[in-house]
């Protein structure tokens, strides 16, 4: 029979309510017939619905790593409650009696396998092109029906930001005052036009100083100041930079994609393939999960999922994030916490400076092992004014993000002044803080109930800009001891 966890199953749920809702059927004894193949690749079950007809659900393990769930219900989610209502079944080791495989099911293996057979086949013959198979794939040459689209559409983004660099520089003359509740309709107005721009990154960024400003309007806190200015320098120097950019894009008569972050600030979505053509993947990486956050983005009305991780063959320290439109959370699975190693065959890497973000398509899992938990803090740093010098450098950058991640071997954890402070290896220190709209998580280390934990461990946490006090901060996020992450958020 199938192996398979609760685990496993909630990471494949679109969201916890189906993960929920499909153990419920499970354990309330939803279903009336369960079967299985001989050859243990096909599990099929009758489940009682809401309507006259029973639905028909499958699970095919053809590919055990990646188990397909069929459902003959209505629901547009998937899994849908019933597929993870099977999953729970066999999880849970039920009873299945034996079965033929379906013969659509058998088509289905048929065309899948054929249609990978033929993109193997395209690789290989790229490949071959390409010489080495240690080359990335190069991108195909555009057509000129294609190169011409793009080259409209790079001309269409600099009008959209000569739009976006006269509503900057009619705030920088008039003041920030008038983004108030008196004059913030034009503002509204003029980031749905950036939309016909292809410009969703600087749109993003309008709604966000328009958020600010409308709650500095209704409570007068300087925080909100201090955030809109944040977003207005973030937002001219993205005007700047992509103005540069894309002239010379044209310029050179070069409209092929290249190495840089601003085509994703901009409002562009990497495509895996892209991404491998730029050379950005790396093969047969493992990814430990140090840390997991949800943050809710008022501007552009969705959540998002992040993940930090560290990446136990070369230390790097990279960030996953799911974007979850209000507006669509009911057809896009939530993340999670992961408290196993993820096996990757092929990593990509977005371009950017920091911590990058990196995708997966298709993961296995393994336990993590008390070699895994020393492998990660063998890449602590012992200077904390080393980690301090690269955050710097890299939040000095307006378009980079806001925190910049480390993993540090300190001394002890300790208060002076009422304020928690870090001290290292060096006696050097650096006071604790929370990260601006972050979940709040300095309290949590106050209340830690085993004090060891704050004497020669290694912490992960992410420095910030603390404005208000004009320093940099550390936020915790994670303490590793010699055998276990003992995780302050999440």
């Amino acid at each position: 029979m199938q192996e398979i966890t609760e685990e496993k199953i909630a990471a494949m749920a679109p969201n916890q309510a189906a993960a929920a809702n499909g153990k419920k059927i499970s354990r309330g004894g939803g279903f009336v017939r369960l079967e299985r193949s001989e050859d243990d690749t096909f599990y099929m079950g009758e489940c009682k619905g809401s309507g006259k007809s029973n639905y028909i659900t499958s699970v095919d393990f053809i590919e055990p790593d990646a188990p397909m769930c069929r459902c003959s219900c209505p629901s547009r989610q998937f899994p849908c409650k019933h597929g993870l209502a099977l999953l729970y079944e066999i999880a849970a080791k039920k009873d299945f009696a034996a079965c033929e495989i379906p013969e659509d099911i058998i088509k289905k293996r048929e065309k899948k396998q054929n249609r990978e057979n033929k993109e193997n086949t395209a690789s290989a013959t790229d490949e071959a092109g390409a010489g080495s198979a240690d080359e990335p794939k190069k991108a195909k040459t555009p057509s000129k029906a294609s190169k011409a689209a793009k080259s409209k559409k790079i001309k269409k983004q600099l009008e959209g930001l000569e739009l976006a660099a006269q509503m900057v520089k009619n705030i920088l003359k008039s003041g920030l005052a008038t983004m108030g509740a008196g004059g913030v309709r034009n503002y509204e107005q003029l980031a749905k036009q950036l939309g016909d721009y292809y410009l969703s990154g600087p749109q993003h960024l309008v709604n966000e100083l328009i958020t600010e400003m409308k709650a500095f309007d209704i409570d007068g806190k300087d925080e909100h100041y201090d955030a809109a200015v944040v977003k207005l320098e973030r937002l001219w120097t993205l005007i700047k930079k992509s103005r540069e950019y894309l002239t010379a894009k044209l310029e050179s008569d070069d409209t092929q994609l290249d190495d840089t972050q601003l085509y994703e600030q901009l409002g562009g979505g990497w495509k895996l393939e892209e991404l491998e053509s730029l050379g950005l993947c790396r093969s047969n990486a493992e990814l430990l999960q140090l840390a997991f956050g949800v943050s809710y983005d008022d501007a552009g009305k969705q959540y998002i999922d992040e993940g930090c991780y560290v990446e136990l063959g070369s230390g790097e320290l990279v960030c996953t994030y799911n974007y979850r439109p209000v507006k669509a959370l009911k057809y896009i699975r939530q993340d999670d916490s992961i408290f196993h190693v993820t096996q990757v065959g092929e990593l990509a890497m977005y371009p950017g400076q920091g911590n990058r973000r990196v995708r997966w398509n298709g993961s296995t899992t393994r336990e993590v092992t008390k070699e895994d938990i020393e492998k990660a803090r063998s890449f602590a740093a012992d200077s904390l004014a080393d980690e301090v010098k690269k955050a710097k450098n890299t939040l000095k950058n307006a378009l980079a993000p806001e925190l910049y991640f480390t993993l540090i071997r300190y001394e002890r954890i300790g208060e002076c002044d009422g304020k928690l402070v870090l001290l290292d290896k060096t006696g050097a220190s650096i006071m604790l803080g929370d990260a601006p709209g972050k979940e709040k998580t300095t309290d949590t280390i106050r209340l830690l109930p085993d004090s060891s934990l704050l004497e020669d461990k290694v912490l992960f946490g992410g420095f910030f800009y603390d404005r208000a006090e004009n320093r940099i901060k550390l936020w915790a996020l994670s303490i590793l001891t010699d055998d276990r992450i003992v995780r302050i958020l999440y």
